[in-house]
């Protein structure tokens, strides 16, 4: 994951402008969520360790461009 992470940029939230974080989940896919409101990107699956690279990228992608997910009301 280290190496996913000075390869990735990942800029603050889009919403709140808290900070976000590169999550991987158990081995299948990557996204980004904002430690402090909670929003994030849709899951970016891989199937391989070579997709792994791309996946992380993809999450980071949609997030620095503001597709993001929330539950705030009217979102």
């Amino acid at each position: 994951m280290d190496e996913i992470n000075k390869e990735v940029e990942i800029f603050e939230c889009p919403i709140c402008s808290g900070p976000g974080i590169l999550e991987e989940e158990n081995g299948w896919c990557f996204y980004v969520m904002c430690m402090d409101c909670g929003c994030h990107t849709a899951e970016v699956a891989y199937e391989s360790r070579e997709e792994r690279i791309v996946s992380a990228r993809k999450a980071a992608t949609l997030w620095n461009r503001g597709k993001v997910l929330s539950s705030s009301p009217g979102e």
